[in-house]
């Protein structure tokens, strides 16, 4: 009884003060401040996107070779009496060069005995025309000679018809008569011969003339000279060697143009003289409108003249004649390069179509496209840029004229969409329009504008209107300046 009124009287009135204090305590402290939810910006890559243009290119890989060789092969035997000292291989010679000087002393006595021949010859004939001068004065001699003859003998017949001459007489007259006639008959044969002789005498200096001109080529082709500046590739001769006939002595590659014979898919040469005949068609169709006045036969004009309609749209048409297949080829803006990648750097060379090889590979698929580059060594620096030598892989690009558009990374498409990076930092994806890809490259031709901001990798979530904390990739904004040409 007194442990419970001790409970009521001093425990719980201290309970409650306790409890009191503590209620005024919680009442008269402020609230705590409350955060709310705060959204987080996801970082992503972007670049700004700019007005360019790409040229439609197809590519492929080959050799490299020179465009001219020269095989330096004697046409004559001799011993060689002198070897160029810079017939070495690998050193580069000037046009005209002497390259090998071959004895000559076997060439120089067939050149004097051919003179001698003709000399002799021209005495022959000198002697026949004096000849034809005798026989001319004896001719008129002998004639007389007979004139007399047959006066002679007219007399004696008459004699013996009257009968004062023996008949022995007028057969002696008639006898003397033939004879001398005779005799003029042989000076006649002798001159009528003349004319042949002359004629063989002619015939026979010519052929002297012949040998004196095959004898002097022969000397001239004991030096072998460089028709074109060259690099020797190899050398098989030293002084002092016997050299024959058909031996060749060095090989040289030219120096001034290099060509390269590419391996490029037939499907990528296929697209790529597409868009050249329906970009000729478009500027045909352009020059048909200008023309109105024309009407129906303007357009016409342009459809066949100018690549459109049905000749227009590919090569086909014409593959049934080289003649006018090349004729539209070398027609066509077709830009070609070479390139070499030295590590790092990738160097370029300006080239040009020349012609296409015979056959498609059965193998790969592939054309061979022969491109041709001019002035290869003059284009080279030391340490810098090697000049284009035989055997060197490099790559052939073969260019349509440039299209404009936005160039993009292809990899920062999604589907027909790209992402871009609104003026308030937000995710939104844009439907655009692809008019080429291209290796890992895309132009875009709509939906895109100069100066939007496309975000080239990929946020997580990706869901439209997220907050992004974009961070401008300079490096490859550079490379795409590089890759296209900037308006």
């Amino acid at each position: 009884m007194r442990s419970g009124f001790k409970f009521i009287l001093m425990t719980l009135p201290l309970v409650i003060a306790g409890a009191g204090f503590v209620a005024w305590t919680i009442s008269t402290k402020p609230a705590p401040a409350q955060e709310g939810t705060r959204e987080r910006a996801v970082s992503v890559r972007v670049i700004t996107t700019r007005q360019t243009t790409l040229s439609p290119e197809a590519t492929g890989f080959g050799l490299v070779a020179p465009a001219r060789h020269f095989e330096a092969i004697a046409q004559v035997t001799g011993t060689a009496e002198y070897v160029n000292p810079a017939l070495k291989q690998g050193e580069i010679l000037e046009a005209g060069s002497e390259l090998v000087r071959l004895s000559d002393n076997d060439y120089v006595l067939a050149i004097a005995q051919a003179r001698a021949n003709i000399r002799a010859a021209e005495a022959k004939l000198a002697e026949i025309a004096v000849s034809e001068e005798n026989l001319k004065a004896g001719l008129a001699i002998e004639q007389q000679a007979l004139e007399i003859r047959e006066a002679e003998l007219a007399r004696v017949e008459r004699l013996y018809e009257a009968g004062t001459a023996s008949r022995s007489a007028l057969d002696n007259a008639r006898a003397a008569w033939l004879a001398q006639r005779q005799k003029l008959q042989s000076q006649q044969n002798a001159l009528a011969l003349l004319p042949t002789q002359r004629e063989v005498q002619k015939q026979q200096i010519a052929v002297y003339q012949a040998s004196l001109a095959t004898a002097e080529l022969n000397l001239e082709r004991t030096r072998l000279t460089l028709p074109f500046a060259a690099r020797v590739s190899a050398v098989s001769v030293e002084v002092g060697q016997l050299v024959r006939s058909g031996q060749s002595v060095a090989s040289l590659d030219g120096v001034q143009t290099a060509e390269v014979e590419a391996q490029i898919s037939a499907e990528d040469l296929r697209r790529l003289f597409q868009r050249l005949s329906r970009k000729e068609a478009g500027e045909g169709a352009g020059e048909a409108t200008a023309e109105g006045e024309k009407g129906a036969q303007g357009a016409e004009a342009a459809g066949s003249g100018q690549g459109g309609g049905r000749e227009g749209g590919g090569l086909g048409s014409l593959a049934l004649d080289p003649t006018a297949f090349t004729d539209r080829i070398g027609a066509m803006q077709i830009g070609a390069s070479v390139r070499l990648r030295m590590g790092e750097d990738m160097l370029v060379w300006p080239a040009r179509l020349d012609r296409f090889s015979s056959a498609i590979d059965p193998r790969s698929g592939t054309i061979g496209v022969i491109v041709q580059v001019d002035n290869a060594y003059g284009r080279a620096e030391p340490g810098t840029r090697p000049p284009l030598t035989r055997g060197m892989f490099v790559e052939v690009g073969l260019q349509a004229p440039p299209e404009p558009g936005i160039l993009i990374p292809r990899a920062a498409l999604r589907g027909s969409e790209v992402m871009i990076a609104d003026a308030d930092n937000r995710l939104r994806l844009v439907p655009v329009t692809v008019a080429l890809e291209q290796g890992d490259l895309a132009l875009i031709t709509q939906g895109l504008e100069p100066g939007m901001r496309l975000v080239v990798s990929t946020p997580v979530p990706l869901i439209e209107g997220l907050l992004l904390a974009p961070q401008v990739d300079r490096a490859l904004e550079a490379r795409l300046r590089a890759a296209g040409v900037g308006e």
